[in-house]
């Protein structure tokens, strides 16, 4: 598990470990003595570099007088053993499987966050844009999936869009309508489906411009789905938070990117300025 988002998650586990027991004013080598474990565990465990088992935490909290943080510190130590996916393992199974899965979670939510730093969301793609991004994560890791099929499953999905009783709330950086993915053409399509997909009532569109005044520093993409579960994708792995506490983090790091973001006429200026820039001839 090398990904930098469960080391941090697994740093903060530490961190709040280190805490406990500094308050209980024990030495790392006299907790560790005390369960007759090696001089070097818990070091490694309040620097992230090992995720403490159950037991470790019953125990540790037990020598530390901290019996009623058990259950929150082994719920956290679970979710950071779980929420880490191989993205090429899953994705092996075939595109149209990966896009057709999360339909279950999708159906079930009623309030979608995301916020997006590099490409569009995915379920305002036009299936040019879609196409051009599945062939290269098919081409990228060396997978064998029928693009035509993962197209058609990822544009089902849209569905969601004009049924049932959901709202959607998206954080766009201006970076991501200057992305160029699958040529001019894709990029004019996809921006006009942007400025009508914005329309809709149920969807709240903002864009940071490039040279924003920042209320938060996010890093990387991410989607929070109602209060249940938070999704990162990165390069080789992605992420599944349901960790109450992290999930509320994400939420608080939308609510800052909303308030970096313009909405509304502004927001739609800044799409089709971008819409401009790829009509305008070359070397003009």
């Amino acid at each position: 598990m090398s990904t930098s988002p469960v080391k941090q998650a697994r740093a903060a586990l530490g961190a709040r470990l280190r805490d406990i027991r500094i308050e209980a004013k024990l030495t790392g080598r006299a907790l560790a003595a005390s369960h007759n474990w090696h001089f070097t565990k818990v070091s490694k465990i309040e620097h992230g570099t090992q995720t403490p088992s159950a037991e470790d935490i019953t125990a540790w909290c037990r020598s530390c007088n901290a019996q009623d943080q058990v259950m929150d510190l082994i719920a956290t130590a679970r979710a950071i053993e779980s929420m880490y996916i191989e993205w090429q393992r899953h994705l092996r199974a075939g595109l149209k499987r990966t896009q057709s899965s999360s339909v279950p979670l999708y159906e079930r939510t009623k309030l979608f966050r995301g916020y997006e730093n590099t490409f569009l969301p995915g379920l305002f793609h036009t299936a040019e844009y879609a196409t051009a991004i599945l062939e290269f994560w098919n081409n990228f890791l060396d997978l064998s999936s029928n693009i035509d099929e993962a197209v058609e499953a990822r544009m089902e999905r849209q569905r969601i869009l004009y049924t049932g009783n959901r709202r959607f709330s998206f954080v766009l950086e201006e970076q991501t309508l200057r992305t160029h993915v699958g040529g001019v053409n894709v990029m004019l399509g996809q921006l006009d489906r942007l400025l009508a997909v914005m329309s809709l009532p149920r969807v709240s569109l903002g864009i940071i411009p490039a040279g924003a005044d920042r209320h938060c520093l996010a890093q990387g993409s991410f989607w929070i789905f109602d209060e249940e579960r938070v999704q990162t994708e990165g390069i080789s792995s992605g992420l599944d938070i349901t960790q109450p506490r992290e999930v509320a983090v994400h939420i608080k790091a939308f609510g800052l990117l909303q308030q970096s973001a313009v909405h509304g006429r502004a927001a739609s200026n800044l799409i089709r300025k971008a819409l401009d820039g790829l009509q305008e001839p070359e070397g003009s």
